[in-house]
């Protein structure tokens, strides 16, 4: 796969047509076009496009795919810059933190408003657990993180982003997986595999979900985080509970299942110094709300409403 199938990818999905893509965007023929989708989809191994008489429309992998694509042309654009910029260390910067797949929900739109405010910043990214994120704010390392509300952060700020349902995981073969809800007590006969190792603020929220629900969930397995987690589930058959935006990182060996009733939340919030002058980050402090709101519109991540 080379960059140049995203990119075609990435303006078929958003102009919802080959010929005009071809036309507008990539000033190529529609018939060379569809040859490097119809490649791309082989590659694959998934449908990514619905063929329709006046355009196309994206199928539910397409969808997921589509995320990806533009994050990772975010990425190699940023990495252009960042190495341009390289013989100009006067630029500004801006330092970012996230956590592991959180970033392909909410870094595009970041990106694009970081370029209204200030296009010549110069920005880095890493992706850490909660605590590590929190850490590296407290010493100065980032200037705002992606991150849970962590109890021990002297001098931090956290800004309400969205709450984040919980989702349970379990092995696409499981005999749960055809549910399309799945009850406390199915959670509590089968292995429990914990996703929160690293995140204290996680693991306080499955635990306050299995007392109030009358469950023990009795971690069989632990992963060092999220990801772990869902490989350990997919290895030993048992199930985990995750936050919503796991669903970014989803193997085809296993799916993600909504909890009956009113699911448990953990915060997801924007974290930053309280000492950090920058005024960069302030004006995007001052954007949280549309920064939110175009998430919700455009992801296919929905969030529960958060009262502002």
């Amino acid at each position: 796969m080379e960059l140049r199938h995203l990119r075609y990818f990435a303006a078929v999905a958003e102009e919802g047509s080959l010929l005009t893509a071809a036309e507008r965007r990539l000033h190529t023929s529609q018939p060379s076009l569809s040859r490097q989708i119809r490649d791309l989809e082989t590659e694959i191994g998934v449908k990514l496009l619905e063929r329709q008489p006046r355009g196309v429309t994206l199928t539910a992998a397409g969808k997921v795919f589509l995320d990806h694509a533009r994050l990772a042309l975010l990425q190699v654009e940023a990495a252009i810059e960042g190495a341009r910029r390289t013989a100009e260390p006067k630029r500004p910067a801006l330092a970012m933190g996230f956590l592991v797949g959180l970033e392909v929900t909410w870094l595009p739109h970041l990106l694009r408003m970081i370029r209204e405010e200030a296009s010549e910043t110069e920005v880095t990214l890493c992706s850490l657990s909660s605590p590590e994120l929190a850490l590296a704010l407290m010493r100065g390392r980032l200037d705002l993180a992606f991150l849970r509300p962590e109890k021990q952060s002297l001098g931090l700020s956290f800004k309400l982003l969205a709450k984040e349902p919980l989702l349970a995981v379990l092995p696409a073969s499981h005999r749960l997986a055809s549910s399309k809800k799945i009850r406390p007590e199915d959670l509590a006969r089968e292995i429990y595999v914990s996703s929160a190792r690293t995140s204290p603020v996680l693991q306080a929220a499955i635990q306050e979900y299995a007392s109030s629900t009358g469950i023990v969930l009795k971690a069989k397995y632990e992963g060092e985080n999220i990801s772990s987690a869902m490989s350990l589930v997919a290895s030993t058959g048992g199930v985990t509970l995750v936050p919503l935006y796991a669903q970014n990182m989803l193997a085809p060996n296993v799916v993600a299942r909504a909890l009956e009733g009113v699911p448990p939340t953990v915060d997801l919030t924007l974290g930053y110094n309280e000492t950090n002058t920058s005024p960069l980050l302030r004006r995007l402090l001052s954007r949280a709300d549309e920064l939110v709101e175009n998430v919700q519109n455009q992801s296919i991540i929905r969030y529960a409403e958060v009262p502002y």
